[in-house]
């Protein structure tokens, strides 16, 4: 429409405004004491003011019989110099949305959001219920960079590892990056919240030889345990002339636990891939288990070769199966296991082992890995680190390739005969 528009530069005066005759074609008279202001005038007879802050960008400001000429002017200068201090007049004027607080963010949009994109959701939005309490009833434009400040020092005070407020840190700070995203925020006060320093390489706990054999051997003890508990119950149904129970010592394992754990350390699996883990999702044919996109943290599918152990493991486990079609793993009621915590302890009881947690036997399989050898990059793609950084908490456990390195210098160096 302006580009059809004539236009004139004129002096407006009030009496001109009033006595301007309608044209054919619309028609736009900029005034000439203050830059931007434009009456125009459309074929129909309306007459309306505009201030023009930027080539093609306009705001309204009334209709001529409505608004006088020294109104308009007025209008248009405050527009201009809200314009001047970095003010876009446009998006000034749309209608803001109500900034939720931060509970309400969590409980409606975000938590809808982390629903649908996040698999430990339930965790991560608990997690920041529980960690910002301070913060719930607080509008998000209304928390600073200051508060949560104010919170990492009582963090601090009172022992919570630096590591553990960092993860914290991290989960408020990619929350606020919604908001922003969804336009409740305009910038994340949040933004130039920095991490605590911590040490980027962290001991890793893995199992020593020694350890490792201890807990075979108190996974042995414990199916021979069930079988000789089972064996008892028999005997004494027998005398009763009651039916007997199926004997287990016919069984590759008594329960899950053991070939869990198994599978564990040769997979390096996390807990909950386990628990998900699908027997159209094991091919024992090629020799590959496959962590599917849908369960894997990560929420990228990788394929996991297997070896013999895991093998054995799993050949063994279908044999005794009731059903191949769904879940590998599933307890009494046929339902999927969301626990092994109570097993697990007693189980580390008896093997001597402590400050080791389940998870931690994805640790020992990939130290297990780098110290045999295998390169970074493969221990990447079977854990499913999507992070580089990740893996290179397990770098410390090849010293043979740092010490290749260095040996650089004695070969390259004139005096090495002597060295």
């Amino acid at each position: 429409m302006a580009c059809e528009a004539g236009t004139m530069r004129t002096a407006l005066t009030q009496s001109m405004v009033d006595k301007f005759p309608i044209s054919v074609k619309v028609k736009d008279y900029r005034d000439a004491r203050l830059k931007g202001l434009i009456l125009r005038i459309t074929p129909a007879g309306v007459k309306s003011f505009y201030c023009e802050y930027a080539r093609g960008k306009r705001v309204w400001l009334g209709r001529a019989d409505a608004v006088g000429l020294f109104e308009a002017r007025e209008s248009a200068r405050v527009i201009l110099s809200e314009v001047y201090r970095g003010i876009d007049p446009i998006e000034a004027r749309k209608p803001k949305r109500e900034v939720p607080t931060f509970r309400a963010f969590l409980d409606g949009d975000y938590g809808l959001w982390a629903k649908a994109n996040q698999k430990a959701h339930k965790q991560n939005l608990n997690r920041l219920a529980t960690a910002f309490k301070v913060l719930l009833d607080k509008r998000l434009d209304a928390i600073t960079a200051l508060d949560v400040e104010r919170w990492r020092g009582g963090e601090v005070e009172r022992g919570l590892s630096l590591e553990t407020i960092n993860r914290d840190i991290s989960s408020i700070k990619a929350a606020f990056n919604r908001a922003v995203e969804w336009e409740l925020l305009g910038t994340n006060p949040l933004a130039k919240v920095k991490k605590s320093r911590t040490d980027n390489c962290p001991k890793v706990r893995y199992l020593s030889y020694d350890e490792e054999a201890r807990l075979r051997a108190a996974l042995d003890a414990r199916e021979e345990r069930r079988c000789a508990e089972r064996d008892s119950a028999n005997r004494w149904r027998s005398e009763r002339g009651y039916e007997l129970l199926p004997s287990l010592r016919q069984l590759a394992f008594t329960d899950h636990v053991k070939p869990l754990i198994l599978l564990s350390i040769n997979t390096g699996c996390r807990r909950g891939e386990l628990f998900d883990l699908t027997w159209s999702n094991v091919d024992l044919d090629r020799r590959i288990l496959t962590v599917t996109g849908a369960t894997a943290k990560s929420r990228r599918t990788r394929h996991i070769p297997l070896n013999r152990e895991a093998m054995f493991v799993l050949q063994g486990w279908r044999a005794q199966a009731e059903s191949t079609d769904g879940m590998v793993f599933v307890n009494d009621a046929g339902q999927r296991f969301d626990r092994v915590n109570f097993s697990w302890r007693h189980l580390l009881k008896d093997a001597g082992i402590t400050a080791f947690r389940w998870h931690d036997m994805r640790h020992h399989f990939a130290s297990r890995l780098v110290m045999g050898g295998v390169d970074l990059n493969t221990v990447r793609e079977l854990l499913g680190h999507s992070d580089y950084a990740m893996t290179l908490r397990y770098a410390h456990l090849a010293p043979e390739h740092k010490l290749k390195a260095v040996e650089v210098l004695v070969s390259t160096s004139p005096f090495a005969a002597a060295a």
